[in-house]
């Protein structure tokens, strides 16, 4: 019988100063000279300089005009092979609302897959016909989340917490109580 043991080494990466922790190892590491950005994870400070952080596109497909719920749906498709992570919705609402000619506030963005490894992602987009039609019809979460829905409610614990607090005070105490809030 043989048995072989294998160890994770560093690979003698050492330094004058003490490490603080394998994470410290890790980032100084230099770049790889073949791709370009750490081969370890995607930082902003790895990639070359010439990359700009904006080169993204925009496409759509099954492009679809709803008149009923008075809106035009579609897949987005997203390429952004030298992005860090994911495009923000602010930026591809910008880039949708120059291609269709709309207004940013009737454009909702949702469900976005960023395909393993990168440089790609998907997801799917309304257009509607004005903004009454969009309050009218985009769920609460949603509009919620574009800053057009109602405010979220505190807690319900919080609620049930604080109602409690009160309770234990008496007469003028309880009353200053409410005061303070």
């Amino acid at each position: 019988f043989f048995f072989f043991f294998f160890f994770q080494a560093e690979d003698g990466i050492r330094d004058a100063q003490e490490s603080r922790g394998l994470g410290d190892v890790y980032k100084r590491q230099g770049i790889n000279a073949e791709y370009g950005v750490s081969v370890l994870y995607c930082t902003y400070h790895t990639m070359a300089p010439a990359k700009k952080k904006a080169e993204f596109t925009v496409r759509t497909a099954k492009f679809l005009t709803n008149p009923l719920m008075s809106r035009r749906q579609f897949v987005v498709e997203l390429t952004h092979p030298n992005w860090c992570g994911t495009v923000s919705h602010k930026l591809i609402k910008d880039k949708l609302s120059s291609m269709y000619k709309v207004d940013k506030d009737v454009i909702s963005l949702y469900g976005f897959k960023t395909a393993f490894g990168g440089g790609a992602t998907s997801g799917f987009g309304l257009i509607y016909d004005d903004l009454a039609s969009f309050k009218r019809l985009e769920p609460n979460f949603r509009k919620t989340r574009v800053g057009m829905g109602k405010k979220r409610l505190p807690a319900r614990k919080s609620l049930k917490e604080r109602r409690n607090r009160e309770k234990k005070f008496h007469g003028v105490k309880k009353s200053k109580q409410a005061k303070k809030k």
